[in-house]
């Protein structure tokens, strides 16, 4: 099993970024292992289609779950028609994450929790 993390860092003790389509970075973890990777998000500063570009790369990486805070309608969307299961609400450390992920403890998006748009308010 692979895990998307939304990350403001490369590492597992970076914190989670909030924003899906326009994360600085996705952390593909194996949850097992603890092995990842992490892959630049390259629409993060696009203007318009952030949110179902950031879908196609994660999708790209066989990922089966998304750990993030938000996700808005059309990233939504894509990642339902990829099959990608979504969690939503999260913040904090990425290694706290994966271990709220074993546990069970993060909850199941039932559809988009932001607006389309809401990431583009400036980088953080």
């Amino acid at each position: 099993m692979k895990i998307a993390m939304t990350s403001k860092g490369k590492d597992l003790e970076a914190e989670v970024d909030t924003r899906f389509g326009r994360c600085e970075y996705f952390l593909i973890v194996d949850p097992d292992t603890m092995e990842f990777e992490a892959v630049s998000n390259e629409s993060a500063n696009a203007s318009g289609g952030a949110g179902p570009q950031a879908a196609q790369t994660i999708s790209n990486k066989d990922v089966d779950v998304l750990v993030t805070g938000n996700v808005g309608p059309n990233a939504y969307s894509a990642l339902e028609a990829a099959g990608i299961r979504i969690l939503t609400g999260s913040n904090g450390m990425i290694k706290d994450m994966i271990h709220k992920f074993k546990n069970g403890e993060l909850e199941e998006a039932a559809g988009a929790n932001v607006g389309s748009h809401n990431g583009m308010g400036g980088r953080r």
